[in-house]
């Protein structure tokens, strides 16, 4: 029996203002405001979809992956009957949805596919109550350059209509090919259903020595790991990576079923957030420890005790001993990058090993240039986000996988090989204070008379007396980006005042969310002598926390009485 063609319809609609992707063609809003608003999602969706050109957009093929927050799945179908209406000519799924952005950044590379489109608030609360995203992926597998995102803007606010087959239906839990024939079309729109973990392993596999991993955790001298896959997207990964290939045992790894909600917690891998994870590991049962954000592309890093290692400090220790890994023994280093508010330790480790190191704005768009240019072979941000150039993202458990090839190289604890770096570099001591959900306004207005005290000439060279520390401000910026690689200017990225003594303050509001804004401080304080690396952060950067909340007066003009999180 021949099968009826499914209608492609023409849906009238009215344009949105606020649809302007924040880094990386990412647009990420309170869930309800998806569901309740007419069209809001259809409307983004046909704006990302009609920013490729329809030349490269007819029969191209595009990846979709969700990290299974709640609305995935009604998003996931509107993202396919949509495609299937514009043109795309084959979707790659992973099965039920499933796909971290690690992922979804390998498959298209792998594939060579035109782009992607993840859906995900990464970090952010699910459920009802919490927020959904949509994030648009290019051909080299990493997040939209601003140029795209701009284009993405502009069609969002003119949109009169979208394209929609809305009878087609997809079941994303069959694994392989789905064809559907199409109005007016002449050759099938297909969809693939994928193994979610599949290609990326094989990746892996070609980066890592399985087998030392495999030895750390199961032969004579191993050591026992916990894992926490928060609810979120990484359960399949940890569980088929670490546990079945790499021989954990299955009760390592914790949270590892994806919930529409992550099970009432905030997916965020950091000592607040991940405070079960924290637990277990004081109890000093376990060697090393892991957590992992929504989407997979963020990681927090313990040793045995509970002993932290900041983000800034892993990215270093990970660039100081990459002959652990075949995959840069093979690839050879070119340079490394990290984000301005990042700690200054990698730019130690650079300098002795003799490559570049490249200073960018928050975003791994920025990176991303940089390693298509062969420029960059590893980077990272503080927010716990490393990568290399084997992605064009940030990914969570490749970076574990590193860390557990130290670990086995080196034949050494967590701390040890912490306190082995220091004591050759030198200690950042290194903290950060968000303050969330404030008033945009008021942030905006902290900001802009923040700027104005800075820059100003009288500001420069002052000092300021802290107990028994004097601080002499050397110099004061507000940080532009010039891309080496194609001379693009990036302005407003952050204030900064740096001291005599390498000290640093940052101050920067984040872009990643809508409604309410996020003020972040960072300070960060270089100690050489050995002597004096057992102190505790806080303790060490309270006077230049004192500074950076006196001359904000954050305080004074929100209301508040300290940040939200501490990192």
């Amino acid at each position: 029996m021949e099968r009826t063609p499914i209608p492609v319809l023409t849906v009238q609609t009215s344009p949105y203002e606020d649809q302007r992707p924040t880094g990386g063609g990412g647009l990420r809003r309170p869930t309800g405001l998806f569901e309740s608003q007419r069209n809001y999602l259809p409307n983004f969706v046909q704006s990302v979809l009609s920013s490729v050109d329809l030349r490269d957009r007819q029969g191209c093929t595009m990846v979709v992956g969700s990290d299974g927050r709640y609305f995935s799945k009604t998003a996931i179908e509107i993202v396919v009957q949509m495609a299937a209406a514009n043109g795309i000519g084959r979707l790659v799924i992973g099965q039920n949805g499933i796909l971290s952005t690690p992922a979804v950044s390998c498959i298209i590379r792998k594939i060579k596919a035109a782009g992607g489109i993840i859906l995900t608030a990464s970090h952010s609360p699910g459920g009802p109550g919490g927020e959904f995203g949509v994030k648009f992926e290019v051909a080299n597998g990493g997040p939209a350059p601003d140029i795209v995102s701009d284009k993405i803007y502009q069609i969002s606010k003119t949109l009169e209509e979208y394209a929609i087959c809305p009878d087609l239906r997809v079941d994303l839990s069959r694994l392989g090919r789905q064809e559907f024939d199409l109005e007016n079309k002449f050759k099938p729109f297909r969809v693939e259903i994928v193994d979610s973990v599949d290609i990326y392993l094989n990746l892996l596999r070609s980066i890592f020595d399985f087998n030392a991993i495999r030895n750390l955790l199961t032969g004579p001298n191993q050591i026992k790991i916990r894992i926490d896959a928060m609810n979120g997207v990484m359960g399949p990964y940890v569980r088929r990576i670490l546990c079945d290939e790499l021989g954990a045992p299955a009760n390592s790894a914790i949270n590892c079923i994806p919930l529409e909600d992550f099970g009432g917690q905030t997916p965020d891998p950091n000592l607040t957030y991940a405070t079960a994870l924290l637990e277990a590991m004081r109890g000093g049962e376990y060697g090393f420890g892991a957590a992992f954000d929504a989407d997979g592309d963020r990681y927090m890093i313990l040793g045995q005790n509970g002993f932290f290692v900041n983000a800034s400090d892993s990215l270093a220790i990970i660039a100081a001993n990459l002959s652990c890994i075949p995959y840069f023994c093979q690839m050879g280093v070119r340079g490394f990058g990290r984000s301005m508010p990042t700690s200054t330790a990698l730019d130690k480790v650079a300098k002795a090993m003799k490559v570049p190191v490249y200073e960018t704005p928050t975003g791994w768009r920025y990176f991303s240039s940089l390693m298509d240019s062969g420029r960059c072979s590893l980077c990272g941000e503080e927010s716990f986000g490393t990568g290399s150039d084997h992605l064009r993202e940030k990914d969570g458990l490749w970076a574990v996988l590193v860390w557990l090839s130290i670990l086995a190289a080196r034949k050494q604890s967590v701390e040890e090989i912490v306190r082995d770096h220091w004591a050759k570099f030198g200690r950042h001591y290194y903290c950060r204070f968000d303050y969330e959900a404030l008033e945009p306004r008021t942030a905006y207005f902290i900001m802009r008379d923040l700027e104005a005290l800075i820059t100003d000439k009288s500001f420069s060279h002052q000092q300021f007396a802290v107990g028994n520390n004097i601080y002499s401000v050397e110099r004061t910026d507000s940080f532009e980006y010039i891309d080496p690689v194609d001379g693009t200017v990036t302005k407003r990225q952050g204030l900064r005042i740096i001291f005599s003594d390498a000290s640093r303050l940052i101050f920067r509001m984040s872009a990643s969310s809508h409604v309410r804004a996020t003020l972040r401080i960072y300070a960060e304080s270089y100690e050489k002598d050995p002597s004096q690396h057992n102190k505790e952060p806080q303790a060490v950067l309270s006077p230049l926390i004192a500074i950076a909340l006196k001359i904000s007066q954050i305080h004074e003009r929100t209301g508040r009485k300290g940040p939200t999180v501490i990192t």
